[in-house]
């Protein structure tokens, strides 16, 4: 997240429809309009990796994958987010006819940036909490193999962590596993052949 766009407080509606005109993605929360920053290759790598592993292991069934561009409604935060990567299982539903803006995630996932990793961390993740369908959070490093995964049972979230690339994570409100090779794949050509992981 970046600074806010004007001192100016918006309703959700006018967000809507400046973000549906705009020529870049902003978030909102509480009558704020936040633009979002560009990410950079590691972020973009992992980011597609992900989705890719994704994509085949949902394969035939009923669950959807989108890559940034959906938009995810927190309505009890009256927030608006862009996951990097969100799925939804049985029917998604949406805001309204443009089919633009999730309602109900079931599992959100979060590349971290220097300059978002505390927002995801904190106040988007307090967001996304109030999301009654989210069952799982992920907040993935793109600068060394490891995933956090926040996982809902009832009303708490268990914190589990997959560190170095020999590592799994399984994904059970999807039931899918994603290794954390292929999640870094190409991304450790920046890396240091001696790292640990």
């Amino acid at each position: 997240m970046s600074s806010v766009l004007t001192p100016s407080h918006f309703s959700a509606e006018e967000y809507l429809t400046l973000e549906r005109s705009a020529s870049c993605k902003s978030e909102f929360h509480d009558g704020q309009i936040y633009a979002m920053t560009g990410a950079n290759r590691e972020h973009n790598l992992v980011t597609i990796n992900i989705a890719g592993e994704l994509s085949i292991q949902l394969k035939k069934r009923p669950c959807e994958a989108y890559v940034n561009d959906m938009r995810v409604k927190a309505a009890e935060a009256r927030s608006y987010h862009y996951p990097d990567i969100v799925v939804a299982c049985g029917t998604p539903q949406f805001e309204d006819s443009h089919v633009d803006t999730l309602l109900n995630p079931t599992l959100l996932i979060e590349v971290l940036s220097p300059s978002t990793e505390a927002y995801d961390r904190g106040g988007k993740f307090a967001h996304y909490r109030k999301i009654p369908t989210l069952r799982e959070y992920l907040l993935v490093a793109q600068d060394q193999p490891s995933i956090e995964r926040y996982l809902r049972q009832g009303d708490v979230w268990i914190l589990t962590e997959a560190v170095g690339l020999e590592a799994d994570v399984p994904l059970e409100s999807i039931d899918c596993v994603l290794s954390l090779r292929e999640v870094y794949d190409k991304v450790l050509d920046n890396w240091d052949v001696e790292s640990p992981y």
